[in-house]
């Protein structure tokens, strides 16, 4: 199939991006890599009057650190997140998520704001703004304001974004020395979206587990955070028996959609089985 006719215009500003989509009303998208919405305009799934292409605006680019954070541009692209030093420095779990995003080609084109505005349910990076405790910039015509990941992600591909509100950067706390990481997925084959993922980011004194965020993709509507997991861990070392316990906890966390794909059962059993092994990575000093 072919997409419908639309209008395009290339945006060079936030400002420019934003005010035409309010000249356009609802009946707009915004334009990045295009990884989903491309096949989407092809399927005639979605089929709007007018394209921005927000590619060339050089506010959305660019990674620093400002202050006990990094600011990651929406325009970054999903191979960056492999060779960025201050990616691998200061959002060691973002380098351990990237390299199973999809393949070569869609990362070269892939930008992170576009994943955590789609908020596909099965992929890396809106689970991964949930471990990290990131917070999502947003810009509209009224200003700009930011929104906590856990407050971010709503339902299936819904949002706190509003109508002309455009994914501007991602702010993630800078990584510590006594934090430890790890991440993982289970996919049919590499590339593929994973059955069951999962992220985990934790503050450890010695063998203690002071503070922990696990987050999980491909096991529900949106991104999840298994805060009953958490809760068993926080403030006790991490052994065979707490690993156990934490295991247990997903049954409460976690509800696995109807799936003629995987089961619920099969998805929910998967995803004790990956938590066990990340957890134990963290006691190894991931």
């Amino acid at each position: 199939m072919k997409a419908r006719a639309f209008s395009y215009l290339r945006a060079s500003t936030i400002d420019q991006a934003l005010g035409a989509h309010a000249r356009a009303g609802d009946d707009v998208r915004f334009i990045a890599g295009g990884q989903s919405l491309v096949p989407a305009l092809s399927l005639r799934l979605q089929a709007p009057q007018l394209l921005i292409d927000i590619t060339h605006i050089a506010e959305l680019r660019g990674i620093s650190c400002e202050g006990q954070s990094l600011r990651i541009g929406a325009l970054t692209r999903h191979r960056d997140m492999l060779s960025e030093p201050l990616i691998a420095e200061f959002a060691p779990l973002l380098r351990a998520a990237a390299p199973f995003v999809a393949h070569p080609a869609i990362r070269n084109r892939g930008t992170l704001g576009g994943s955590i505005a789609l908020a596909d349910p099965a992929s890396e990076f809106p689970a991964m703004m949930l471990a990290l405790d990131a917070e999502i910039e947003i810009a509209s015509q009224a200003g700009s304001r930011r929104v906590k990941a856990d407050d971010f992600f709503l339902d299936l591909f819904e949002t706190a974004l509003q109508p002309g509100e455009l994914v501007t950067a991602v702010h993630v706390p800078l990584f510590k020395s006594n934090q430890r990481i790890a991440f993982d997925e289970f996919a049919r084959r590499r590339g593929d979206y994973a059955l069951v993922g999962c992220g985990i980011m934790a503050s450890c004194e010695g063998d203690r587990i002071e503070a922990i965020r696990i987050a999980l993709f491909s096991v529900g509507n949106v991104p999840t955070r298994a805060k009953g997991a958490e809760a068993v861990l926080n403030g006790f070392r991490l052994d065979a028996t707490r690993i156990a316990s934490a295991q247990g906890a997903l049954q409460a966390d976690l509800t696995p959609p109807e799936s003629d794909e995987v089961p619920p059962a099969m998805r929910l059993h998967l995803a004790r089985v990956l938590l066990g092994r990340l957890l134990a990575r963290i006691g190894e000093g991931a």
